[in-house]
């Protein structure tokens, strides 16, 4: 069965990717020289058309989403720009002005359209208002496979809390916030500027020696700040929340993990030092940064997922909540209706 996939995996990766090649090959022959135009025609519509049809048609009866079209699409469009003379590429040039932008807006719909039906179905599911980056991370890894979808959530993600969720998020009695005391929010806020001053300062430092070189270094420090900002709105709108006998446990969109509440063993307030190790982590990626006030021992392992997909297991975790005697009474509360019902 293993070998089975393997193989039709193989093929609908290897076909395209061999068909690639021999555009790239033919592209290079010193006998297409005074049919170069043409050629370079035949190509650009090879690599942006016929490839991806091939490659929809391999895919068309299999579990990969079809909008996977669209980076096949893409990577013609970069290997034609760079396979290609300047002045041959009139019909790459017209359908990067025409037909990507379509293209982008199809994408960015279709991932918008899917967001708001699983969206809709978080409502129809919980009590408890919807979580969006959930609801997000749902819809962008069913339509992108493998770490694309993760990767994409967290950048929408970002956006989304920095710049469009201003609304107050109103906290439900299942529901607990750990940013008010715990300082982190004002870590955060200090960390912009800082990152300003510095990019002002390196910037005119490397501009002496490269305006690119200048200017590159900035976006990726401009874009750092944005980063930083969208993490520490997100603290403001993802609560920890306790339902359907199931605590989650959020750090923004840094961090996250559900835990089935049979799985806990013990629930402890306390701010005692603990040894880091495989087994012992925290909820909040800042480490030694961020305290904790609350502990919790599973009776198995759990996976913890951190920044842009990224896995860790624990059995004990420790993470702070400003309403720490409330948590441990909600979740007691909790578990001793679990244990009731299932008596």
């Amino acid at each position: 069965m293993t070998k089975t996939l393997n193989k039709i995996n193989i093929a609908t990766i290897g076909i395209p990717l061999l068909l690639i090649g021999i555009l790239i090959w033919l592209a290079s022959l010193k006998i297409f020289d005074q049919n170069l135009g043409l050629l370079a025609k035949g190509v650009t519509i090879d690599l942006l058309f016929t490839i991806p049809i091939i490659y929809l048609l391999l895919i068309r009866k299999k579990n990969i989403p079809k909008i996977t079209i669209v980076p096949v699409f893409v990577l013609g469009m970069i290997i034609a720009s760079n396979v290609l003379p300047k002045e041959h590429q009139t019909l790459l040039q017209w359908v990067k002005t025409w037909i990507f932008p379509i293209v982008e807006l199809g994408v960015v719909t279709f991932i918008l359209y899917k967001v708001k039906q699983t969206f809709a179905l978080y409502r129809d599911r919980v009590q408890s208002i919807p979580d969006f980056f959930s609801a997000l991370k749902n819809a962008c890894e069913e339509i992108f496979p493998g770490k694309v979808g993760t990767l994409l959530a967290m950048e929408i993600a970002v956006f989304y809390y920095g710049f469009l969720y201003w609304s107050k998020r109103v906290i439900s009695k299942n529901e607990f916030t750990y940013h008010k005391n715990s300082g982190t929010i004002s870590l955060l806020i200090a960390l912009i500027p800082i990152i300003g001053i510095e990019t002002y300062v390196l910037h005119v430092l490397l501009e002496k020696w490269s305006t690119m070189v200048a200017w590159i270094v900035s976006g990726i420090s401009v874009y750092s700040g944005i980063q930083i900002f969208g993490f520490l709105k997100s603290l403001m709108k993802r609560p920890i929340s306790i339902d359907n006998n199931q605590l989650h446990l959020r750090y923004g969109i840094l961090s996250e993990t559900s835990i089935n509440l049979h799985h806990i063993e013990s629930v402890e307030i306390s701010s005692k030092d603990l040894e880091w190790n495989t087994t012992t982590r925290k909820l909040s990626p800042l480490g030694e940064l961020e305290s904790h006030n609350v502990i919790i021992t599973l009776k198995e392992e759990q996976v913890l997922y951190g920044l842009y997909g990224m896995k860790k297991t624990f059995t004990t975790l420790a993470f702070f909540v400003d309403h720490k005697e409330q948590f441990k009474s909600c979740l007691e509360e909790q578990l001793r209706k679990d244990i009731l019902f299932d008596l």
